[in-house]
């Protein structure tokens, strides 16, 4: 295969103008109240000696109160306090840029918190008291035809009627920050402003005279009139797509920039935005084209759209494709069998629990903003003789299972504009799959509401836009994304434990294994398309760490040993499984007991019962977030308790560990090699560079030990052998690290190339990264060692390297270009890491 290079004509758009840095790799941190701007700064020296050129910072600005992620923000003029402030981010610049590191900084434009108390945020507090007349209504999304008027604030316990005859509100003068003095109302934590003129009616009257409505939280899911992020009622949207609120919100964060206190930008969700393209153009006018790289989900083949103004995403449909090369495709009959016998599910049922899942939360959580979009289609067509006998209800029954047939996050219509063709094709794709589940009457109403949708002429002649046609198209697009999210990521992938490493973000766990010819030809495509886009395999919203996922993936390589693990494992414990334990839940414990099993043994008590609570919770299937179920819940965790310290399953998984401890090394430094020498900049996850087993959120925000990883790397460095395999990962990512850094001009310079080398064997990955079309590094890599053990190792297979001679990295050694043995090229580590000498 020829070698794939950097084209010049790489869109303008895709690239980084001159006079802004380009990351090579970036190490992400999650800052909080335990991890300081000055606690970053005293950790630079280890982050360089690691090899990265950026530390990739979580959100920076002022949030919520108690804020454990920074993606509330409150204020957008403040750094937070709770981090250091803008000082201590500037104190952190300048040791970082001294060591010759940049920052890159992670922005949050789609939403804002609704805070416990409000003032926290000045612009949603002036909104609440001034209503459409606050000079900061426009920064909101909300539906101001809605609600009387009002903003629905569904805060209480109990619906209003009940709340105002106990007495729980009461009027108070409170001070309020950047306000003053001012008479106020309180509901236990919560305070709200009173609208003037209102102070002195009765209290009932006074609460129906407000800007907004206090109401009973569960009425959120049927009428909310703002638009929230996903489900979230507590992160109000924003309105981005208005210049002033862009340039309000944006201020701070374009002056770190053009002062260089930060040199990039990660977007958050841009998809949840009115028009993505249009910010993206935007943010790149007023950055002069710094590099930027979004949060974007690409749906299996889905590539970023043309007109994104953006140097790639930031990396998920890179994950799912490097760990799913590390699966076993010959397990995948095997594990059905077992996901059957124990859970009832057939391993190709997935696509409808996904649908399922996806009409669960269509009619459930995400009600109020189906029913805000079939309003708006039903005035649509009231409004236009033409179109009148098309009805609310068939109108509604056309966008539910539009959205539940819709197999990405949106479409990317821009009223005004005509529709991209892939636009229509995915629209219409998705309509042809809704009519399977609607009666032959409903087939005009579709065929009217795909019209709308793509702003084509609907109804009476010519019309093709009105402030509710364009509205309707724009919401719908950002309803998608929230069905996506809430109906596969949140629910369906906790309900899916055919291989749970493949439910992940942005994951396609229908595909159940990649070859390396498949990752080799979207490696292709990447390095072509956009080469400065990030590659990662861990985030802070990763659903399963890199590292439990390996180990997991090793369930595909042994699925006969795995099958009669878990049946000892149900023997043993039988006598505590109760009956309301379901098999979803038992084999999603099983597999989580196993992919996050230490040399420590088992997972901590409290971070098991964490999760599997969420996990469960998520599920939606027997208890919920809003409605648990006490007795249920009681029992799935009283049995991951005593499986978690039944000696006899301890011993069976201990064995299991044992058995699996040279598939999971290869599987662990294989994916990450690979990942981080792939096209794009390289992203690692903080404490990641070691195993790190770790589950969803917050699971996978624990502090990091930054003082023991650098004392190990410093014995690697001063010449010791990698005596464990944190010892191996830690070699591996730092030398992979430090070779991107040092021959950067093969993984992101303008004539960076990616090429695949011969083999012999479908066991090994072998590619190299050039420039200027000459191999600079290669890469060696096992693929699924437990079938190379049982084939009896590499035997005579070979690899063909570039000629020339090479330096292994890894090992400290010469090799020598040309036809080599796998076995001679792999003897020390499962893989191999070469640099061109004398160049």
């Amino acid at each position: 295969m020829s070698d794939t290079t950097v084209e010049r004509s790489l869109p303008e758009r895709r690239s980084v103008r001159p006079g802004h840095p380009v990351p090579v790799s970036t190490y992400r941190v999650q800052l909080g109240a335990d991890l300081t701007f000055d606690d970053v700064a005293a950790r630079v020296p280890y982050y360089a000696s690691l090899g990265v050129t950026h530390v990739y910072l979580s959100p920076v600005l002022a949030a919520a109160p108690g804020s454990t992620h920074g993606y509330d923000v409150v204020d957008h003029d403040t750094v937070s306090p709770v981090l250091g402030g803008e000082d201590g981010l500037r104190r952190l610049a300048d040791v970082a840029h001294g060591a010759g590191l940049g920052l890159v900084l992670d922005i949050v434009p789609n939403h804002m918190a609704v805070p416990t108390p409000v003032w926290h945020n000045r612009a949603l507090w002036s909104v609440l008291a001034d209503g459409s007349d606050s000079p900061f209504a426009a920064w909101f999304d909300v539906d101001w035809s809605a609600g009387d008027g009002a903003v629905l604030m569904p805060v209480l316990g109990d619906r209003i009627g009940a709340v105002l005859a106990r007495d729980e509100l009461q009027l108070a003068e409170q001070d309020v920050p950047g306000v003053g003095t001012c008479t106020v109302l309180r509901y236990h934590d919560h305070v709200f402003p009173v609208r003037a003129g209102t102070e002195a009616l009765p209290l009932a009257e006074l609460v129906e005279r407000q800007h907004y409505r206090l109401a009973y939280w569960k009425v959120a899911d049927e009428e909310l009139n703002y638009r929230r992020f996903f489900d979230v009622g507590t992160l109000v949207a924003v309105r981005v797509e208005d210049p002033e609120v862009f340039d309000a919100t944006h201020a701070l964060v374009l002056r770190l920039l053009r002062e260089g206190v930060v040199d990039g930008l990660r977007i958050d969700h841009p998809d949840g935005l009115a028009d993505p393209a249009g910010y993206l153009a935007r943010l790149r006018e007023v950055t002069d084209g710094a590099w930027v790289v979004v949060e974007k989900i690409l749906a299996g083949a889905e590539e970023l759209p043309d007109d994104w103004a953006t140097a790639g995403t930031t990396g998920y449909e890179a994950l799912w494709r490097v760990q799913q090369a590390f699966v076993d495709p010959g397990g995948a009959a095997l594990l059905g069998s077992v996901l059957h016998r124990v859970t009832g599910d057939g391993s190709d049922a997935f696509e409808a629990l996904e649908q399922d899942a996806k009409r669960e939360v269509v009619d459930g959580p995400l009600y109020a903003e189906v029913h805000r979009l079939t309003n708006l289609a039903a005035e649509i067509c009231h409004d236009d003789l033409r179109l009148r006998d098309h009805t609310w209800r068939a109108l509604e029954e056309c966008l539910v299972e539009l959205l539940v047939a819709f197999d990405r996050y949106r479409a990317y219509v821009v009223p005004g504009e005509p529709a991209p063709p892939t636009s229509v094709a995915v629209l219409t794709t998705a309509a042809q799959r809704a009519r399977r589940r609607l009666g032959a009457e409903r087939e005009a109403t579709m065929d009217v509401l795909v019209d709308l949708l793509l702003g084509r002429e609907a109804g009476s002649a010519g019309r093709t836009r009105d402030p509710r046609r364009d509205e309707l198209v724009v919401r719908f697009q950002q309803t998608c994304g929230a069905v996506m999210a809430k109906g596969v990521e949140d629910t369906a992938f906790y309900r899916w434990t055919h291989l749970v490493a493949l439910c992940e973000v942005g994951g396609e766990p229908v595909r159940f294994a990649t070859t390396p010819t498949d990752l080799a030809a979207w490696a292709a495509q990447a390095q072509a398309s956009a080469p400065l886009g990030m590659t990662t395999l861990s985030t802070h919203d990763t659903k399963r760490g890199e590292d439990t996922r390996a180990r997991l993936g090793v369930l595909s390589e042994l699925p006969h040993e795995w099958s009669a693990l878990v049946e000892d494992l149900r023997r043993v414990s039988a006598s505590y499984r109760g009956t309301l334990l379901d098999g979803r839940t038992e084999y999603l414990l099983w597999q989580t007991l196993a992919g996050t099993w230490t040399d420590d043994g088992p997972i901590e008590e409290d971070r098991l019962v964490e999760y599997v609570t969420k996990a469960v919770r998520e599920a939606k299937s027997r208890t919920t977030w809003t409605a648990p179920d006490a007795a249920y819940e009681d029992a799935v965790l009283s049995t991951a308790r005593r499986a978690r310290t039944d000696p006899e399953v301890l011993g069976l998984l201990g064995d299991w560990d044992l058995r699996t401890r040279e598939a999971v090394r290869a599987a662990t430094l294989g994916s990450k090699l690979v990942q981080l020498t792939l096209p794009g900049v390289a992203d690692v996850y903080q404490g990641t560079e070691v195993p790190f087993p770790t589950l969803v959120d917050p699971d996978n925000r624990r502090p990091v030990d930054v003082d023991a990883l650098a004392a190990r790397l410093a014995r690697l460095d001063e010449g010791a052998g990698p005596r464990t395999l944190a010892d191996e990962k830690l070699l591996v990512t730092s030398r992979a690290l430090r070779v991107r850094r040092d021959v950067r001009e093969a993984f992101v310079g303008p004539e960076a190339g990616f090429v695949p080398l011969g083999h012999s064997s479908g066991h090994a990955m072998t590619y190299a990264r050039t420039a200027g079309g000459e191999p600079r590094v290669v890469v060696v890599a096992t693929r699924l060692a437990a079938a190379v053990e049982r084939l009896g190792g590499w035997t005579e297979h070979t690899v063909a390297l570039p000629d020339g001679p090479w330096h292994d990295v890894l090992a400290d050694r010469a090799v020598p270009g040309g036809v080599r043995r796998v076995a001679d090229v792999l003897d020390r580590l499962p893989v191999a890491l070469l640099v061109r000498e004398g160049v």
